[in-house]
């Protein structure tokens, strides 16, 4: 049985940052991300025996004909895609085309936005299979064993399993049906390292803005987010926080071994929703520092503020640990509240100063657009941001606009309240607004590109300037400066005629 997990070309305008990515944007500039759970499938189907075909044909930029023809060449039984909200209409078409070419194949869907709805897509393509809950990995070798009955002779002794896992939608005499509620009871440990060979690691090794030292790759302690709660987070379907769930520390720490000897990696993202705390972040740490892999790799991971205490922040940074992710959001505590991120305005620039005293580059993630801030509100995000830049304790920042993804809270609560402009899933791309809001579209785009703008100090660019030490520096500098330009761009606000 021939597997092919795919990424198709897609039509719009830029690059999709579809994998491993819980907010949807087209960029302006080439930016991939190593897809961590579909990775982990290609790995688990080929270690069971399956002949598995690795295309991401967003990254190798291919045309559609190209990747089409690719198709009919290797001839696949089953293709996986992995969508989101604002590309499964694009999908729906995709699949029904590989169908028309070949009603034999099955097509399966995975995704945050699938298992929000999903008879959606069972009722709008012909799709054979959707797999809801983020360990889609084990639930695709699980349907795979299963269907293997279908290709096996009858001399076989293979004994695939006779039932599906909870969480799988299917047909059948032309009804859908599926399984049950997903569960999130996989053991992580269990799961192979990465195949990074058979997943083309090099493709997501250097476009990627949170590295520095290249080559990097990614790593996922675990799924995904001990919190689990924000109202406007898509993962927050596959992942909700209670169901969280950890590799071991000697897994992980096993893993970076293997990548900076087999490899030569020079980075890793780890890219749990959040980072593991507590006794388990101690006893990660004393690994790297034991083992010697802080002075051979730099660490990278998501972080809440108010959860860590100095001495944790300077643990982290004796272990390796070089940038940090914060999701800030807004500095306006009526909408930290609103959007459940149990968080305190004034937690914000204590966290991030704790981060820089041990040695890390903090990175805050900010929005606008939430429907009940005006400009005024906005502007305080900014202003915060800025505040952070001039005084040195920050040194990044990603801006993005609020989109209420099917599934979420967020989503429900405009529903609810009428504030949902459109329900096309294709304009859910950070294009422009998709709710109402007190402003107009314009200025949601001028305030995000504001967010972009607000390093733009004398103090914080002399403190750059005077921190390069080499010609590494200089060249991480250049490449933070593009990709400002670049995001620039993705938020221009559009030109009236």
């Amino acid at each position: 049985m021939k597997i092919m997990i795919s990424y198709p070309p897609l039509k719009g305008k830029g690059y999709p940052t579809l994998g491993q990515n819980r907010q949807f944007q087209w960029f302006a500039t080439p930016t991939y991300i190593y897809p961590m759970v579909p990775a982990y499938a290609a790995t688990l189907l080929k270690q069971n025996g399956y002949d598995v075909i690795w295309n991401d044909a967003t990254a190798e930029r291919w045309s559609y004909e190209h990747w089409l023809e690719f198709i009919k060449q290797e001839k696949p039984d089953l293709i996986a895609l992995e969508t989101k909200t604002s590309v499964v209409k694009q999908h729906w078409k995709i699949i029904d085309k590989l169908k028309t070419q070949n009603s034999k194949l099955k097509i399966v869907l995975m995704g945050d936005h699938v298992t929000a709805l999903s008879e959606e897509s069972m009722q709008n393509s012909q799709v054979d299979f959707v797999l809801t809950g983020g360990d889609y990995d084990f639930l695709l070798l699980n349907l795979c064993q299963y269907l293997t009955n279908s290709y096996l002779p009858p001399t076989s002794n293979l004994q695939p399993p006779t039932s599906l896992e909870p969480g799988i939608y299917y047909r059948e005499n032309g009804r859908i049906k599926n399984t049950g509620l997903f569960k999130l009871n996989h053991d992580l440990d269990s799961l192979p390292f990465i195949d990074r060979d058979l997943t083309k690691w090099r493709l997501y090794s250097e476009k990627n803005g949170n590295y520095k030292n290249l080559p990097g790759t990614y790593t996922m302690a675990a799924r995904d987010c001990w919190w689990g709660r924000c109202s406007f987070c898509s993962w927050t379907t596959l992942y909700p926080g209670k169901d969280f769930n950890s590799r071991s520390p000697e897994k992980l720490l096993n893993e970076i071994g293997m990548l900076i000897e087999k490899y030569k990696v020079k980075e890793i993202m780890d890219d749990s929703g959040t980072f593991p705390v507590g006794d388990w972040l101690k006893e990660f740490c004393l690994g790297m520092i034991e083992r010697g892999y802080n002075k051979k790799i730099s660490l990278n991971c998501n972080m809440r503020f108010g959860v860590l205490s100095q001495d944790e922040w300077d643990l982290m940074g004796e272990a390796g640990f070089r940038f940090v992710l914060f999701g800030l959001e807004s500095a306006n505590q009526k909408t930290l509240d609103r959007i459940n991120k149990n968080l305190k305005v004034e937690q914000i620039t204590e966290g991030v100063k704790m981060a820089k005293e041990a040695g890390l580059q903090p990175h805050i993630t900010s929005m606008i657009g939430y429907p009940w801030e005006n400009k005024e509100d906005a502007q305080n995000t900014i202003n915060l941001a800025k505040n952070l830049f001039r005084n040195g304790w920050v040194d990044s920042l990603q801006a993005t606009i609020v989109i209420p993804y099917p599934g979420t809270p967020l989503h429900d609560e405009c529903r609810k309240n009428g504030w949902l402009l459109t329900e096309d899933w294709d304009k859910y791309d950070m294009r422009g607004a998709v709710m109402q809001t007190p402003m107009n579209d314009c200025d949601i785009k001028e305030l995000t590109q504001g967010l972009y703008k607000s390093f733009m100090s004398p103090q914080f660019i002399f403190k750059k300037i005077i921190s390069v030490r080499n010609m590494n520096d200089i060249t991480f500098l250049w490449r933070a400066g593009t990709k400002v330009l670049s995001h620039l761009i993705d938020f221009k606000p559009k030109t009236e005629n």
